[in-house]
């Protein structure tokens, strides 16, 4: 299981969080989260070692959709993460 919130709720919390980038490296250079860390959705299973379970891991893509993949996957996994339902398109909005 794993919380889902608006990516305006992220935004303007002022929290260090440890973000997770879902998007191709193309969309990730076209603009991102300061420090997240660009996993592509195809690759996460490949790079479950850059991760640590201790940590909370806020997961974002382009609206949502992939966003919400990876963090199904990521909690099946063990791992705390949360959503950001709207992703890099309301973030810039």
């Amino acid at each position: 299981m794993f919380q889902t919130i608006l990516i305006n709720e992220f935004k303007y919390n002022q929290q260090e969080h440890h973000i997770i980038d879902v998007r191709e490296p193309i969309e990730f250079a076209m603009g991102s989260i300061p420090n997240a860390l660009n996993i592509p959705l195809q690759t996460i299973p490949y790079n479950l070692g850059l991760l640590d379970k201790s940590k909370t891991y806020h997961i974002v893509c382009q609206s949502g959709s992939r966003s919400y993949t990876a963090a199904q996957f990521l909690a099946q996994q063990g791992y705390k993460v949360v959503n950001m339902l709207g992703g890099m398109s309301a973030y810039r909005g």
